[in-house]
């Protein structure tokens, strides 16, 4: 198997185990409806465990664009790669969605509520707010990505370094996770939301298009930054890429919340309004 279907399959298991916990604790019919939030998070944290297990001998199991671009802009991914890596990454995203939708098919007609839906394959904000939405993105997968690298520093047993991996994204997503539902990788969003837009699933509704760019961007830039920091704060190193980095993640908060203002008061003068 080349890297980039290692790539692909082990975001589809990624995807699948995690989208799979979504819609088994959200759709009606399921055994296991209303698992809650801790049996989310560990569910999620086992998916990328696997997910890491399957195919890391063979890709090194970035399953994530924010970690394959954070890489790379410390040198330690060659940036010719990236174009194919993350593109494997949103296929595999795809596929796993697609599974999870025929696993689950009969739930989905008898489940009334489209954001439940949506909510199996993409993230939403539990309070829409552009500036604090991306920034939560950015800090989730700062600490992700900083994690990843300081994991890697370490020596573990062999076959322990996918568990301390899926134990870092459950304590991500135990914290940080209830603002937006810790994306923290532009293809565990992005393929699943394509998925929901193309797949025939019964009252799906819209796939939110207008969000999903945050759980896009906020992710690289927080990786980006987790990635320099870890080579600039624990390797003493400082080059011209890591200032660019802060600078440019600056301004685009800074735009953020600009516009996250200028929403807020349009969504006031309507309410007021009507």
């Amino acid at each position: 198997m080349t890297p980039f279907w290692g790539e692909v399959v082990g975001t589809m298991i990624l995807v699948l185990f995690g989208a799979g916990i979504g819609a088994g604790s959200s759709l009606k019919g399921s055994y296991a409806k209303d698992a809650g939030w801790i049996v989310v998070t560990i569910a999620w944290g086992l998916a990328v465990t696997m997910g890491v297990f399957a195919v890391g001998s063979i890709s090194g199991a970035h399953l994530n664009p924010a970690v394959t671009i954070g890489f790379a802009l410390i040198g330690e991914f060659p940036w010719g790669d990236v174009p194919g890596y993350i593109i494997g990454q949103l296929i595999g995203g795809i596929l796993g969605a697609t599974l999870v939708f025929l696993h689950y098919l009969p739930h989905w007609k008898g489940t009334e509520d489209p954001g439940a839906k949506l909510g199996v394959f993409a993230t939403s904000p539990a309070i829409p707010h552009t500036f604090s939405n991306l920034l939560s993105e950015m800090i989730g997968t700062f600490i992700l990505v900083l994690g990843l690298l300081f994991i890697g520093a370490n020596e573990f047993t062999e076959g322990l370094n996918p568990f301390a991996v899926g134990l870092l994204i459950v304590v991500i997503g135990m914290s940080l996770g209830g603002t937006t539902g810790y994306a923290i990788n532009p293809a565990r969003d992005l393929g699943p939301r394509i998925a929901h837009f193309l797949l025939p699933i019964p009252g799906k509704g819209d796939s939110n298009w207008g969000y999903s760019w945050i759980p896009v961007v906020g992710p690289i830039v927080g990786g980006g930054l987790g990635a320099i920091f870890y080579k600039a704060f624990f390797l003493g190193e400082i080059t011209i890429v890591s200032w660019s980095v802060f600078a440019g993640s600056l301004v685009l908060l800074i735009v953020a919340y600009v516009f996250g203002k200028k929403q807020s008061h349009e969504i006031e003068s309507k309410n007021i309004a009507s």
